[in-house]
């Protein structure tokens, strides 16, 4: 399925690093990227409340390996009898019963339903879930703002370990993968693009082990910690190459690590 593009080594000066990503992120950003991918979860629905519920879920458990996250978020979604914007609009505590022997990895029972009881202040209060981030004027502030909201309704102190503090320097990896599933739109079969409160010029490359790596490898990235400044230091970067768009080098970044031992 991965067949080469072409191939340069780390470290080596390609004749154009814009038309090297270029190319490698054409050719990740396909449809054919989604099925072993956590972005699968949120393809399964059609409805937008619908997939940006499923799709934050998804995101919020996206760590480790990429069949096994895919494994519990079908879990969830099961739970949730296929249809989670209506679970979150309408549950009732009694209803999160069904969740009382959930676990994937760190993240618990008590969670997830802290998490969908959230969701669901988000969305009584405040109109939708996409108002949630909106009117911050920047992809940080918007992160930050998320997490206060969120945060409003009754939860547990642990609950707020799993969602990303950018104020603390997170790199927000999941919050800013699930951004670009929700804003970015060119109709290539993986992001969604139904968001318009934040653009995508003004998203930030979801940062991790991997696209952090190829990042450095490229000379793109001189910091060593995968932190919120190096999310800057990379993007900032990246939007040199596309003002408009540099999230899309993700394909790039991610394809290169991941499929190609980068």
């Amino acid at each position: 399925m991965c067949e080469m593009l072409y191939k340069i080594t780390p470290g080596e000066e390609p004749g154009s690093l814009k038309e090297f990503l270029d190319a490698k992120a054409d050719y990740y950003n396909n449809a054919w990227f989604v099925a072993n991918d956590p972005v699968s979860i949120p393809h399964r629905f059609s409805r937008n409340d619908d997939i940006e519920i499923s799709a934050l879920i998804t995101a919020l458990i996206s760590w480790g390996n990429r069949k096994a996250i895919i494994k519990a978020a079908s879990g969830i979604m099961e739970r949730l009898d296929h249809a989670p914007a209506d679970f979150v609009m309408n549950h009732h505590p009694g209803d999160l019963s069904v969740f009382d022997d959930f676990r994937y990895r760190t993240f618990c029972s008590s969670d997830l339903c802290n998490m969908l009881t959230g969701l669901q202040q988000i969305v009584k209060v405040h109109g939708s879930l996409e108002a949630g981030f909106a009117g911050a004027g920047n992809t940080r502030d918007a992160l930050i703002q998320f997490r206060q909201v969120l945060f409003e309704a009754p939860h547990l102190p642990r609950f707020e370990k799993h969602i990303s503090n950018v104020s603390k320097g997170s790199a927000a990896k999941r919050l800013n993968m699930f951004l670009r599933w929700m804003v970015r739109s060119d109709r290539r079969g993986v992001d969604f693009g139904i968001w318009k409160c934040i653009t995508p010029a003004m998203l930030m490359l979801p940062l991790d082990l991997h696209s952090g790596r190829v990042a450095r490898s490229l000379g793109l990235l001189s910091r060593n910690a995968n932190d919120w400044k190096a999310v800057e230091e990379l993007t900032a970067v990246l939007r040199k190459l596309d003002s408009k768009d540099p999230a899309r080098y993700d394909y790039a970044l991610f394809g290169l690590g991941i499929y190609e031992d980068f």
